[in-house]
């Protein structure tokens, strides 16, 4: 179900992409001063391609949506390692290379330092 409704959501996003950029230019950002012929500054009576940009911008926040349900039910039915390889198994011990025990954990000290390069004049 979850993949029939994603397949055509992306159907929906890529007709939508393609109507939009079909659509003529109307000029000035968001809007503003598009004029379309109208002398009164009202609507003008809206086109098949900007009616389908509507009918596919519901579609696609619909559609969004209803995903967002589907996905949200199928995280609540899963559980966090259901699906993990090796989930059951018990972890083994781990080991650590060396010898880890009484000095081997404190910080090297002044004998153990690295030699330095000679000062430099």
């Amino acid at each position: 179900m979850y993949t029939v409704v994603l397949t055509i959501h992306l159907l929906i996003i890529l007709t939508l992409i393609g109507i939009v950029l079909v659509q003529k230019s109307e000029g000035g950002g968001l809007g503003i001063g598009g004029g379309g012929g109208n002398p009164l500054g009202g609507r003008s009576k809206a086109n098949p391609l900007s009616t389908a940009t509507w009918v596919l911008a519901a579609a696609f926040i619909g559609s969004s949506i209803f995903l967002t349900i589907l996905s949200g039910e199928e995280a609540r039915s899963l559980g966090v390692l259901e699906g993990v390889e090796g989930a059951g198994e018990a972890v083994p011990d781990v080991v650590l290379p060396g010898d880890l025990t009484g000095d081997a954990l404190l910080p090297p000290s002044a004998e153990d330092a690295p030699l330095a390069p000679p000062p430099t004049e």
